[in-house]
């Protein structure tokens, strides 16, 4: 596991991102262990009190939960992990939308660069299967 820390946010919230992306993304599955405090420390070469205020956080958010004696486990409620995949995906949407508004677009433009990029991206998909005749 590697990290490119950002010094303008706190490290242990950037792991918190981390492990969601790796929850949302399938890469940490539902019921699935965590590695311990000592083992990302360790990886992260990053102090254990840090790791530990993460899993305290994941755990308030109810994303992780503890079972004692064996470790913390990603939670197994799909509703929760649906409801941070929706949460990441409008955290990128406005950065996306803050973003093009500073380049000078409106909403319009926007929404019309937007519905041009994923229909040219449907158009190169639908056509990298062509063209392979033997």
């Amino acid at each position: 596991m590697t990290i490119e820390f950002d010094n303008n946010l706190p490290i242990y919230l950037q792991i918190m991102n981390y492990i969601k992306l790796q929850i949302v993304t399938g890469k940490l599955g539902p019921g699935e262990k965590i590695p311990s405090v000592r083992e990302l420390a360790s990886e992260l070469k990053i102090n254990p009190n840090t790791i530990q205020r993460t899993f305290q956080e994941l755990e308030r958010e109810g994303v992780a939960e503890s079972k004692r004696g064996l470790g913390r486990f990603v939670t197994s409620e799909d509703e929760k992990i649906m409801s941070i995949k929706k949460e990441m995906a409008s955290d990128l949407l406005q950065r996306f939308i803050g973003g093009m508004k500073e380049l000078g677009f409106d909403n319009d433009n926007i929404v019309k660069i937007v519905a041009e990029s994923v229909k040219d991206e449907q158009g190169e998909k639908e056509g990298s299967g062509r063209g392979t005749t033997a």
